[in-house]
Parts: structure tokens; C-alpha cells; sequence
């Protein structure tokens, strides 16, 4: 595994612990976040195992495609990227937080990281 591989699945093993620690001090609109995070930093592993550099992009669909991740997919994985997607985004602004804030109860939190980590683990195992 090279370094850059290497590096951007070390980041994403960090922001799952930081999903969990989120979860745990009830800080469930970052928990969302993170997980999206995860995702993110595990496809542009997969992008640079090939050989090519991640571009500077935050989508999950579009960075599964560019990975050849995307067409492996079941269909309850591509549902998780859609769900995640609008986390990353939607998160930080003021019009759309509060409705991510209140879709983030401790119950779904707690699934969104099983969920993660499930398709974290299922990304890793392509590479």
C-alpha cells in the first residue's frame, strides 16, 4: 500500500473515532459529518491506489464512480451514500441545519456509524 493510500485511509479511521466521540458527547449534527467524512477519505483511497490524485471534490456518488467503486454497490450501500451525502453540506449552512439537526437523533447517529463503518470496511476490502 503507498503512502497516499495510506494517508487518506489513516484520516478516515480517525474521523470514525471522532464520529463515535461525537455520538457520545451528543454532538449528533458532527456525527453525520464525520461519517461523511469516512466515506469520503476511504474513496480517495481507492482513487489513488490506481494511481491517479482524488480530485478536490466532497461527493460520494461521484467519487465511488471515479474509483470504479459505484457499479459494485448494493443497492442499501448506494442508499448510505445518498443518505450521507447532504451531511457534509447541508450541515453547515443555516437553511438546511436545522433540518439536518433534527433527522440526527442518537438512535439514527448510532446506525449512520455501524452503517460507515460496514461500507468503510467493504471499500478497504477492494483495494
Amino acid at each position: 500500500m503507498n503512502d497516499r493510500v495510506s494517508y487518506w485511509l489513516e484520516l478516515a479511521e480517525y474521523d470514525l473515532e471522532t464520529a463515535r466521540a461525537m455520538l457520545d458527547t451528543g454532538r449528533h449534527l458532527y456525527v453525520g459529518f464525520m461519517c461523511h467524512q469516512v466515506i469520503e477519505k476511504t474513496l480517495k483511497a481507492v482513487v489513488c491506489s490506481t494511481g491517479s490524485s482524488p480530485p478536490h471534490i466532497h461527493s460520494l456518488s461521484r467519487l465511488a464512480d471515479l474509483s470504479g467503486v459505484y457499479d459494485k454497490l448494493a443497492d442499501v450501500q448506494k442508499d448510505l451514500l445518498d443518505s450521507l451525502e447532504p451531511l457534509n453540506i447541508q450541515a453547515r449552512y443555516p437553511e438546511d441545519r436545522d433540518q439536518v439537526f433534527n433527522a440526527l437523533n442518537p438512535e439514527r447517529c448510532a446506525r449512520l456509524i455501524d452503517q460507515t463503518k460496514e461500507l468503510h470496511q467493504w471499500i478497504r476490502a477492494t483495494l
